[in-house]
């Protein structure tokens, strides 16, 4: 008969949770499990490889496309959603997300203890937002608990506190149990929408699109590609302000984007203005909203003045217009005048120009 010593039982139990805690919290056991779940035909519940370096949050995370919150009637093209305090645009987020089918919350449990009647619209969800902060001491914690529930989100504000941790989306993720990576998920897609709803706009709002967010034809290499980002016509010379708080990530120059500066906005929130004449802030600087970063111009890869205005969020470029409540209004301009071609060059000076080897082109991505 076969006989298992409490002191046998006891390392089997050891082994076991070892290899349970590697298939849950490695990189290797995330790798596993995908691969398993990818023979097997079925989703893995595993995280990206990139969650276990950079925390899983924001931009280690694919961004779907945001539901709008207000859609703005064709007929009144000047119009924009106005600026909204930082409650509204939380709730617009949250409001995004939860307006997707199938998405997992604990609106009912968060609406039954703050004693909120209905939460139906962008305001109903800032309200119901403003009062689970008041509580939970922080935006992250309220939008978490709305994900994960109450109790859990307090219990993670608890023991991020007790390790002298701010109560960030980051520091709270760490303390909940591997089963609520969806809640984790929902809520950073909260924080970016809602950061993304609070922005201005770089320059006066109603200035014309020349060309807007989307597939096009390039302008000056022929072919089809995405434009990332939307081409605001303004004369050269003209002042461009940041969109909110943020970091200088990068303020350079390059072949394609010219002289470009790239803020960095927090919560996977990046915005982008190319083509300047002139920067006016350097790399590693804090700016605050509505400072003036760089004036306009057409250096890069440009057929003319204007800023090529881009959002990005966990670094996938999504159109700015969605959070202005409106689409894009474009003009179409006449094409210039072209000059008249000049005569060609002798044999003999095109024979020599045939014998220098010129360097290629730039490879990068052009905005």
């Amino acid at each position: 008969m076969f006989r298992t010593s409490p002191r046998g039982l006891l390392d089997f139990l050891a082994a076991a949770l070892c290899l349970w805690a590697a298939a849950w919290h490695t990189p290797v056991g995330a790798l596993t499990r995908s691969a398993v779940a990818k023979v097997a035909g079925s989703k893995s519940t595993a995280r990206p490889l990139l969650a276990y370096f950079s925390g899983g949050l924001y931009d280690a995370r694919d961004v779907e496309v945001p539901v709008p919150t207000t859609v703005l009637p064709d007929d009144l093209p000047s119009v924009e959603l106005p600026l909204a305090s930082p409650g509204a645009s939380l709730g617009r987020g949250a409001w995004a997300v939860l307006a997707r089918p199938g998405v997992a919350s604990e609106v009912e449990a968060l609406r039954a203890r703050f004693g909120v009647a209905v939460v139906d619209s962008p305001d109903a969800a800032s309200a119901l937002l403003e009062r689970a902060r008041a509580e939970f001491g922080s935006d992250d914690a309220a939008v978490l608990a709305l994900f994960a529930g109450p109790e859990l989100a307090r219990y993670a504000v608890s023991r991020a506190r007790g390790e002298g941790e701010p109560p960030t989306l980051e520091a709270l993720a760490r303390q909940l149990p591997p089963g609520r990576v969806s809640a984790i998920e929902s809520t950073s897609q909260v924080l970016m929408f809602g950061t993304a709803y609070g922005l201005s706009w770089p320059v006066t709002p109603g200035t014309r699109v020349t060309s807007p967010f989307g597939l096009r034809t390039h302008p000056t290499l022929g072919t089809q590609q995405l434009h990332t980002g939307v081409d605001l016509s303004v004369p050269e010379g003209t002042a461009v302000k940041v969109v909110a708080d943020g970091v200088v990530k990068r303020a350079s120059e390059d072949a394609v984007n010219g002289k470009v500066v790239i803020i960095d906005h927090g919560r996977g929130v990046t915005t982008a203005y190319c083509h300047n004449s002139r920067l006016l802030v350097t790399t590693g600087q804090a700016v605050r909203a509505g400072d003036v970063i760089s004036e306009s111009g057409s250096t890069g890869r440009s057929t003319g003045p204007h800023l090529h205005y881009q959002l990005e969020l966990g670094r996938r470029p999504v159109d700015p217009f969605l959070f202005r409540g409106r689409k894009a209004v474009v003009v179409e301009l006449p094409p210039a005048p072209t000059a008249p071609k000049p005569p060609g060059p002798s044999k003999s000076l095109k024979a020599a120009f045939e014998k220098v080897a010129l360097p290629p082109e730039g490879t990068e991505a052009p905005p």
